[in-house]
């Protein structure tokens, strides 16, 4: 079949359709391993070219900010683990910090630098498997087996000190359960130096790659403007440009007194997020250096600040964030003064960010989507929650 299309005035061209339709509607996942989880893209297509790409989240759904208000506070520290099940202990963090908040808990010094170190191996942890997964999603293999290959002395890390390797319940209200184990900061402090060498490995793979680049550069663009209007936190963000990172804007912890930068991009692009995740990477480096030198030189000290027998927060609300390694992650809480949270909302960037994909990847080939779902850094378990 075909059609005659053309303007007032000019020569009609004859273009070939299918059923007298140029569109075509097209299901991208929610098995697709490239979709990074259960998520369902329903493409329309003209050719190989998106017309529109709509998310259809909830595959993954398990009401968990209603089971949040069913349980004691402490008890729903190990649910926060299952968010964003790739970097549990900020997910842990962010939960503690909105607590702590609404009950006005000072918590100890030593505390403090020893959850920054865990949050900065996870942020180095989740954006190893996230560059491991998109270089695969383009076809590079080699780089899955660089990255878990020091990924997996940070889960070894992680076991060493709270006995588990991917849903850590590592942290407590008003600081931490257990200190560091004999040997673990020697052990931290000899990966953190080797590491340098680990990411040039990395950029030598893919930075100047004449494929990744082609893949990459010019795909999938999100503007400062738009990143704000969406509400876009994290690396996709700080790749167009704006240095904004809780960490610095809304400082908590000891983060003010180490020395780090925020990397940012220029063109917003996929390849800008990807050198954005690689600077990071060298940052938390960094900031895990000064840490141990910290915490080596005051190696004693309390761990947990006072924390009543029963967590009781006075009647009213808290709202508190960190900085994720996918973006801005924060808990509202609302407390009627019982045992257990009364409402807890959370702010999940990954679900965020995932509303900017329509945007992102209108006019772009089918091919280039996988490169833009990976760039995103999606988790279902925290866009679904």
């Amino acid at each position: 079949m075909s059609e005659t299309v053309g303007t007032a005035g000019s020569v009609p061209e004859t273009r070939d359709t299918m059923l007298g339709l140029r569109e075509m509607e097209l299901n991208f996942g929610p098995q697709h391993p490239s979709t990074h989880g259960v998520l369902r893209i329903v493409l329309k297509v003209d050719g190989e070219r998106i017309v529109s790409a709509r998310p259809d989240v909830g595959y993954l759904h398990r009401g968990t900010e209603k089971l949040f208000e069913t349980e004691t506070y402490p008890m729903v520290i190990p649910h926060t683990d299952r968010l964003d099940y790739v970097a549990a202990a900020t997910n842990n963090h962010a939960y503690c910090l909105t607590v702590e908040k609404l009950l006005g808990l000072e918590i100890p010094k030593r505390a403090q630098y020893i959850r920054i170190v865990l949050d900065e191996m996870q942020r180095i942890s989740s954006h190893l498997l996230w560059l491991a997964t998109a270089a695969i999603d383009l076809g590079a293999i080699t780089p899955f087996f660089y990255t878990f290959r020091e990924r997996e002395v940070i889960l070894d890390l992680f076991e060493d000190y709270c006995g588990a390797r991917l849903t850590l319940n590592c942290m407590r209200v008003g600081g931490l359960q257990e200190d560091l184990t004999p040997g673990w900061l020697e052990k931290l402090r000899a990966f953190t130096e080797d590491l340098g060498s680990k990411i040039d490995e990395y950029e030598d793979l893919l930075t100047e790659n004449r494929i990744w680049k082609m893949r990459t550069v010019g795909v999938g663009i999100l503007t400062t403007e738009r990143c704000i209007a969406w509400g876009v936190t994290g690396p996709p963000l700080r790749a167009a440009g704006l240095a904004w990172d809780v960490r610095r804007a809304l400082p908590y912890e000891c983060y003010p007194e180490l020395d780090f930068e925020i990397p940012t991009g220029k063109n917003a692009d996929t390849y800008d997020r990807y050198l954005v995740r690689i600077a990071e990477l060298r940052q938390s480096r960094r900031i895990l250096l000064q840490c141990c030198d910290w915490l080596a030189a005051n190696p004693t000290g309390e761990i947990r600040g006072k924390v009543p027998r029963v967590i009781k927060p006075p009647a009213g609300d808290a709202y508190a964030s960190v900085e994720s390694p996918k973006g801005e992650l924060g808990f509202y809480l609302v407390s009627n003064g019982g045992n257990k949270p009364y409402r807890l909302r959370v702010r999940p960037p990954s679900f965020i960010n995932l509303q900017a994909l329509p945007e992102m990847a209108r006019g772009h080939m089918v091919s280039d989507l996988v490169a833009i779902i990976g760039t995103i850094d999606i988790v279902l378990g925290e866009v679904d929650r």
